[in-house]
């Protein structure tokens, strides 16, 4: 068994009709969601992403009804029950049931569901890099709760692929300004440091980027400056690289039809990417708290 789901307290088949009609995550997105990746059969950076899930439910004022507990419990009964070693959980938490309005109830309870697949890293991503195609944010000015709202990114991503990308780097016209990928955090290196957009509305604040900026990048003597960055100082980069759960660190070798550089990945994305890989072994291995 390869994949699973677990919904409302009971392990059920991905084909599964699980959701009720009224749930208002299906009717309005009312929801959030995080995503953890497994190496060797363990959750990887468990407790930054279960408060960053947090976070978003506080957010959005959702109710707390499972426990920290209770959440790794699940986790780890669905990478047993899957055997799953390497691969991707999937856990969002909507509202709940109720009749259609745009008022919330006063009283409801959550609907909790997670998936495990057994999906691989990009690895030929993180050799080759990837085209980047600059694609207009149009999502609401929340960026920073992880929301089911992902319509402006699943425009985004197909515009990417009718420009023949990769992945949508988002571009807010009315402040001149890039701010993300579709679904990863974006950094460029210019004069041997590290840039990327501020952790504020306009982005969501990944766990790897964290790792980046506050972990790794010390270890590499790098400088960080988190500072707004318009297209042309964008393209005008030595390296650039996309940072998310799934695919760890990706370098970006061209966005729209101007490379970045040299076109290929740049020597301190590589460094990057070989620090990630090594913190992950590291923290792996540390014993569970």
């Amino acid at each position: 068994m390869k994949e699973l789901a677990y919904f409302d307290g009971a392990f059920l088949p991905l084909d599964t009709y699980a959701v009720r009609l009224e749930n208002r995550g299906y009717q309005f997105g009312d929801g959030v969601f995080e995503t953890l990746r497994v190496y060797d059969g363990k959750c990887f950076a468990l407790k930054e992403h279960l408060e960053r899930y947090r976070r978003s439910m506080r957010e959005l004022s959702i109710p707390i009804t499972d426990t920290d507990a209770e959440m790794v419990g699940v986790f780890g009964e669905l990478i047993d029950k899957t055997e799953i070693r390497e691969g991707i959980i999937y856990f969002q938490l909507t509202r709940g049931t109720s009749p259609r309005s745009y008022l919330p109830p006063k009283i409801n309870l959550p609907h909790l569901d997670v998936i495990i697949r057994d999906i691989p890293i990009h690895m030929d991503w993180q050799e080759n890099g990837i085209r980047a195609a600059l694609v207009d944010d149009i999502r609401w000015l929340r960026c920073d709760i992880a929301s089911l709202n992902l319509l402006g990114s699943v425009l985004a991503a197909e515009e990417a692929r009718k420009k023949n990308a990769k992945k949508a780097l988002f571009f807010r016209k009315e402040k001149n300004t890039v701010t993300e990928g579709e679904d990863a955090n974006f950094f460029i290196v210019k004069d041997e440091v590290l840039w990327t957009h501020p952790a504020n509305e306009m982005i969501l604040n990944g766990v790897t980027r964290t790792i980046v900026k506050e972990k790794l990048a010390p270890s590499l003597g790098v400088t960080v400056v988190e500072k707004t960055l318009t297209p042309d100082f964008v393209k005008g980069a030595e390296e650039a690289f996309f940072t998310n759960t799934a695919d760890e660190i990706v370098p970006i070798t061209m966005i729209d039809r101007d490379p970045i550089g040299s076109g290929v990945p740049g020597e301190l994305t590589k460094k990057f990417l070989a620090a990630y890989k090594k913190y992950v072994k590291e923290e792996l291995a540390k014993p569970i708290e």
